[in-house]
């Protein structure tokens, strides 16, 4: 047992570099979503903290602001207390009141303080005030707002209102610290670190995003300078009617995801290593799997080169199990390829050479064959085995074959014997001497046939044999001359009878290739339509006039002139052309016959190779529907040759013709294969009586006996006659005599043109109330 390494191959060819390679996407894929799932975990989580921070610091800021009022609060209203302030306030002593706004200010930290008596002018110090600002503080301490964000020339400012009572309320001391970036800078101490705050009314923030847009129950997410950014505002209270203060806190995560920095990269450090980890360990599983699978490839590539070794089993495992199925494979398709050989180059049935192997040894018997020696080459068939199929069956026509070819290998030892196919066989004899005779060799074959064969289960069977013979070199020097040759010879013994053997000969080659050569101009005249018709009449001596006509073919050949349907209609039959050529035979003469009298028909003669065309009873009534011709006025002509093959068949295919209205006619009655079984099976319209009984009459009294007993059988069946042939008035006589129905031949008409035909028709019509015409008058007619 030869052990057989897995071969080295490319890089990703090889299933463990790709079981490695899909291994390693699929964990490398793995850890990425992992780590993108951790990283997008942690900035989430780091947004979702820097938003409460952000809601933490929006709530502190308001608390500040808050405790910013309360404090400037407790100042106004100290000073909103002050006797020498009120007594100032009751009598208008604004230098007083100016002075004391001062003190206030700078005791409470405010920059901005005023007093809003309610009947009087507004008294300011630290900022001056418009007069739409005066309003808006009218309009709140109106609305009695103690509290809230007032913008004063463009800034934003804390404020505060506390009532000034004389004993009852006669105005209002404000107080109002700025909210500008330094003071929002201080506030945002107290935030987390990458967070800012500021107060808009209106405007874009950053990047284009709106105020509105930031207003939202949670923070907007944005990128300012690809670094993610929280943007949040909360509404403050406001002094005023007219500006709506908010407060924006802005929040850069990068600061607080660089705190997650570390973590990540842990995670990738991590990711990666276990990457290698996981690739080298599917690299060591996957080698260790494809290890024996690529030993397997290779020992299967081996297999297809012609090698028959096995592979080594090393494990008991699948891959174990499928290693010994490998080698019971190996062993089956070396027993396979050996049966397969034998089938490819022998006969199944006899087990003898095939024609492949046959014509193989033939090539080596010739190339090996001396000057001096000769190679033979006989050809033979079983006469009439189709018949012996068709009565006994196949099985018994195999177990023939069977027989045959165990007689001949016992017969013809040191030969070598081949079945060609169905019931022909060839035998090949080389290094045959210049002085053997090689007729004793043909005897010998033809001797296997002397004796009857004894099949089990049957009687025993004589049969003969027909035998074709070329010898090397004189009759080819290359197989396939040699077997054309040898079949040429055994056409030609079956052709002189059968139960012979025939010797190749220069002019059989030559005939073959005159028979090819008429088989393409066959084929030619088919196409360029070198077929014409002549019409034979047939008379009736009982109506004593034409009743119809019978279509013969002819062939005018532009090279060699008229050609005799005995000449190629013998081939077309052989060739398959009889079906094209009947087809144009049957439409012509239904064309033709429609220009005629109601009352006469045309016959046409169908050939029994064209009886076994299972299409002919659509072809014969489409030719009817298109020429339009009644199919009473139809007659078909068949020979009793017919019935020797499948008579059920060609009777169903007959009597299908006839219930569509079509004549039938059994043509040369009593020279074949006759059978009165025939007869009475299928009510034929006409018999036609052979001419070679008309021939006889004059000198053969027992042939005007068997016309007589013809005529005298179909009229019990109810059936016309006609007799083909008649040439002079004794024939005529006797036919009548004999009860003849209708007669067809020379002594009334040859076979003449369509134009004939038309001019016998137009002589053939007379006025209404004459007497028919005689023989005597149709003879005029004819000549």
């Amino acid at each position: 047992m030869t052990v057989i390494d897995a071969p080295e191959t490319g890089r990703f060819q090889s299933l463990s570099s790709r079981i490695t390679l899909w291994y390693a996407a699929v964990i490398a894929v793995t850890f990425g979503a992992f780590i993108l799932v951790a990283t997008g975990g942690v900035e989430r989580y780091a947004e979702s903290v820097a938003t409460g921070e952000m809601a933490a610091n929006g709530a502190t800021f308001d608390k500040i602001l808050e405790l910013e009022a309360q404090q400037m609060r407790s100042s106004a209203e100290v000073l909103a207390a002050d006797f020498g302030f009120r007594e100032a306030f009751a009598i208008g002593d604004q230098p007083t009141i100016a002075s004391a706004l001062d003190s206030l200010r700078e005791r409470a930290g405010a920059p901005l303080a005023i007093m809003i008596p309610l009947q009087g002018d507004i008294i300011s110090t630290g900022v001056s005030l418009v007069p739409s600002e005066h309003d808006a503080l009218w309009d709140a301490v109106d609305r009695r707002v103690d509290r809230g964000v007032f913008q004063v020339g463009g800034r934003f400012y804390n404020a505060v209102a506390a009532p000034i009572r004389i004993p009852d309320l006669a105005g209002w001391l404000v107080l109002a610290r700025p909210l500008d970036a330094a003071a929002m800078r201080e506030m945002a101490k107290l935030a987390p670190e990458g967070m800012s705050a500021s107060i808009r009314a209106s405007g874009t923030l950053s990047n284009g995003i709106s105020l509105a847009q930031a207003s939202g129950k949670a923070p907007l997410v944005a990128d300012i300078r690809g670094q993610p950014t929280l943007f949040w505002s909360r509404s403050l209270k406001s002094f005023d009617a007219q500006s709506r203060p908010r407060l924006v806190l802005r929040y850069a995560l990068g600061p607080a995801l660089d705190q997650y920095a570390p973590i990540k990269y842990l995670l990738i450090a991590l990711s990666g290593l276990g990457l290698l980890v996981s690739t080298a360990i599917g690299a060591f599983v996957a080698r260790g799997i494809t290890r024996p699978i690529a030993a397997l490839d290779q020992a299967a590539r081996a297999i297809s080169q012609g090698s028959r070794d096995k592979v080594a089993i090393q494990s008991s495992d699948e891959v174990g199990r499928l290693a010994a199925s490998f080698n019971i494979m190996v062993d089956s398709i070396a027993e396979r390829e050996e049966r397969i050989i034998h089938i490819a180059l022998h006969d199944e049935l006899t087990g003898l050479p095939n024609r492949k192997l046959f014509a193989e040894q033939l090539e080596f018997a010739l190339a090996r064959r001396t000057d001096r020696e000769r190679v033979v080459v006989m050809y033979f068939d079983l006469d009439n085995f189709k018949a012996v199929n068709d009565t006994l069956g196949h099985p018994v026509g195999d177990a023939l074959l069977k027989a045959v070819a165990d007689r001949l290998a016992r017969t013809m030892t040191g030969a070598l014997i081949s079945r060609q196919g169905g019931d022909e066989f060839a035998i090949l004899i080389d290094q045959v001497e210049p002085g053997a005779n090689l007729a004793l060799l043909a005897d010998k074959v033809t001797a296997v046939f002397g004796e009857p064969f004894r099949l089990a289960g049957s009687q025993a069977l004589e049969i003969s044999s027909s035998i074709g013979i070329a010898v090397a070199p004189g009759d080819g020097d290359c197989p396939d001359d040699l077997i054309k040759n040898a079949d040429l010879a055994l056409y030609r013994a079956k052709n002189e009878g059968r139960n012979r053997s025939c010797f190749f000969e220069q002019a059989m080659d030559l005939e073959a290739r005159k028979r090819h050569q008429m088989e393409i101009d066959m084929r030619e005249a088919v196409r360029q339509q070198q077929f014409h018709l002549n019409y034979q009449p047939l008379f009736s001596l009982e109506k004593n006039r034409i009743i119809g006509f019978e279509a013969l073919i002819r062939w005018r050949h532009p090279t060699r002139g008229l050609i005799s349907p005995a000449e190629f209609i013998p081939l077309a039959e052989d060739t398959g052309m009889i079906v094209p050529i009947s087809e144009w035979v049957v439409n012509e003469a239904c064309r033709q016959a429609t220009h005629w009298p109601d009352d006469v028909r045309i016959a046409v003669n169908l050939s029994p190779a064209l009886l076994k065309n299972a299409g002919l009873p659509l072809m014969i009534m489409q030719a009817l529907h298109a020429t339009g011709l009644p199919p009473r006025r139809l007659e078909l002509e068949v020979t009793e040759s017919l019935f020797i093959d499948n008579v059920e068949r060609t009777l169903a295919m007959l009597n299908s013709l006839r219930e569509c209205g079509i004549r039938i006619a059994l043509d040369d009655f009593g020279t074949g294969y006759s059978s009165l079984n025939y007869l009475r099976s299928f009510p034929f319209d006409k018999i036609k009586i052979d001419k070679s009984f008309v021939n006889d009459l004059a000198a053969d009294h027992s042939a005007r006996a068997i016309i007589g007993a013809i005529t005298a059988l179909a009229g019990a069946l109810g059936m016309e006659t006609i007799a083909e042939g008649v040439e002079d008035s004794e024939q005529l006589e006797a036919l009548r005599s004999q009860g003849c129905n209708n007669i067809q031949g020379y002594f009334f008409s040859r076979p003449v043109d369509i134009a004939q035909v038309h001019d016998m028709i137009t002589n053939m019509r007379y006025e209404r109330g004459e007497r028919q015409p005689t023989i005597t008058q149709m003879t005029k007619i004819r000549a």
